[in-house]
């Protein structure tokens, strides 16, 4: 069993990453039905919170079927991170999670995110004082270092944990790799074998397959996974890691009727949650991977992801369902 403070997790635990327009509530809801055992919230940013900035002030709805459920947020000063927490807490979130990854140039280009690698000690400082504001566990999302020569994840690590983080996600990549390059694991795996940590330390970076989560398990010694793009349009990963795990075969192809009305119920949840225009324009990233596997695809694709109506997508959808009926889809 892992535990984040007092939340009991079970053995090497699937858990959600945050990420922007995409963990909203329709598909962490999506994600937690197919097994994710933790879901975190898009990332809110702590000056669009004491602003009261609606985007931001939106990502805190959370709901009792996807407990345990993590807020994540991100920002730089200490006044702004503090004044977050209080609101924060309101929502009552299992867990608040700091970003300290996030490369996007707007985010670092304000000293938050991957921004703070560069200042370990404010990284530690901002901790120490979240986790004295609330009786929430503080958790941490991560990268390795700013680039390859800035590299002290196992210090990083050791000193957020000695100032009261409750667990540390690492993603295997520093800020200057963005997302290019292959992930990392090893430095993760030091961090984790550093007898002095005591806290879960769970990996994330290029877990795009069940094989490569047993890797991370059972080759790296990690905690658990932190599951990020595999899981865009497939909520279903986490079904299929955990059947791998169990039985060492991959579970069987989803089916067309399946796919189907994963998309109609993530696009109609998601138009119930922020309404017609955004619902339908932010499910679209998901289209491509709900059918990976059709022959001739993009021509119902761009139906889906041109249209500014929902009846309009809702419709392409019947005639995916109608056209690829009994289609068999490989693994």
């Amino acid at each position: 069993m892992v535990k984040i403070d007092n939340i009991e997790l079970p053995d090497f635990p699937l858990l959600l990453a945050p990420m922007e327009d995409v963990s909203d509530p329709p598909f962490r809801a999506l994600c937690k039905e197919q097994g994710a055992d933790v879901v975190y919230t898009e990332f809110v940013s702590s000056e669009g919170l004491i602003r009261n900035a609606a985007k931001s002030v939106m990502k805190l709805d959370i709901y009792e079927k996807e407990r345990p459920v993590g807020i994540q947020i991100f920002g730089a000063n200490l006044d702004s991170m503090l004044q977050t927490i209080d609101i924060v807490s309101e929502s009552k979130p299992d867990i608040i999670d700091i970003n300290f990854g996030c490369p996007v140039k707007k985010v670092v280009s304000k000293g938050a995110g991957a921004g703070i690698l560069k200042d370990i000690c404010l990284m530690e400082q901002l901790t120490a004082e979240m986790v004295k504001r609330t009786n929430i566990p503080i958790t941490v999302k991560t990268r390795l270092g700013w680039d390859h020569d800035s590299i002290r994840i196992v210090e990083v690590a050791e000193r957020l944990q000695d100032v009261g983080c409750k667990a540390i996600a690492i993603h295997g990549r520093t800020r200057a790799q963005m997302y290019k390059g292959d992930a990392d694991w090893k430095p993760i795996a030091q961090v984790k074998n550093n007898p002095r940590m005591h806290i879960p330390v769970f990996g994330n970076g290029d877990i795009t397959s069940p094989e490569r989560a047993m890797e991370m398990r059972d080759d790296y010694g990690l905690d658990g996974a932190m599951i990020g793009r595999a899981s865009i349009g497939n909520p279903w990963f986490f079904k299929q890691v955990k059947h791998f795990f169990e039985t060492g075969k991959h579970l069987a192809p989803i089916s067309l009727e399946e796919r189907v009305e994963a998309a109609r119920r993530h696009l109609q949840m998601s138009i119930d949650w922020k309404g017609e225009i955004l619902g339908v324009f932010e499910t679209r990233r998901h289209y491509t991977n709900y059918f990976k596997g059709i022959p001739h695809f993009k021509e119902y694709r761009m139906k889906m992801v041109t249209s500014d109506h929902s009846e309009d997508v809702f419709a392409a959808f019947d005639e995916v369902l109608e056209k690829f009926s009994g289609h068999q889809f490989t693994e």
